[in-house]
């Protein structure tokens, strides 16, 4: 029996290894998240449960209580730097359980910790594009050939016009590629 196709081969040592990726670049961010509610340990406690289950760790309730936890800490803290690394923790977490499917929110799912995490240093050094661009490029460069060989069974992603939606099509093109896109069309004035 094939496989749909609309499915992908995605187990455990994917998702272990899509997780061990999320939390390193999530926690690149971690501090500005920690500068604004460095008593509120949720996006921390979400990476380092990312973290063990990307060393063998069961994926249980309590990883994906984790990412939930993360996320409202996102909603609640009100600076849009501390959000998106909050954000960046909770994907992470949440990648676990990415589903199988070839859809483009499934590969939004994958590059998502990258892209907040990006988006996240970005926002907390004055907006400045170079900054966020230099953070895609570390993910790029990080990314494992088992990152790289899922997201290549997923639908690439299209530019879009948001800073957070061209910043997601860099990652995506750039791990298929391992390149940074240059066009600089794909940035929004």
């Amino acid at each position: 029996m094939g496989r749909e196709s609309n499915s992908i081969t995605l187990n455990l040592e994917s998702l272990r290894a899509l997780g061990s990726w999320a939390a390193d670049c999530a926690e690149r961010a971690l501090s500005v998240y920690e500068t604004h509610a460095d008593s509120d340990s949720r996006p921390r406690a979400a990476i380092e449960g990312i973290r063990g289950f990307a060393r063998g760790g069961k994926r249980t309730a309590q990883l994906r209580s984790l990412a939930w936890e993360a996320n409202a800490a996102a909603r609640e803290i009100g600076d849009p730097a501390a959000a998106a690394a909050a954000r960046a923790a909770s994907l992470a977490a949440a990648i676990a359980y990415t589903h199988p499917l070839a859809t483009v929110h499934q590969t939004k799912h994958i590059v998502g910790p990258a892209a907040y995490a990006a988006l996240a240093i970005e926002l907390g050094r004055a907006g400045d594009p170079s900054i966020g661009d230099g953070e895609v490029r570390w993910a790029i460069e990080h990314a494992t050939s088992e990152v790289r060989e899922v997201l290549q069974q997923m639908p690439a992603r299209q530019a879009g016009n948001s800073r957070l939606d061209t910043i997601l099509y860099q990652l995506d093109a750039g791990i298929r590629s391992r390149t940074l896109p240059q066009d600089s069309r794909l940035r929004p004035v």
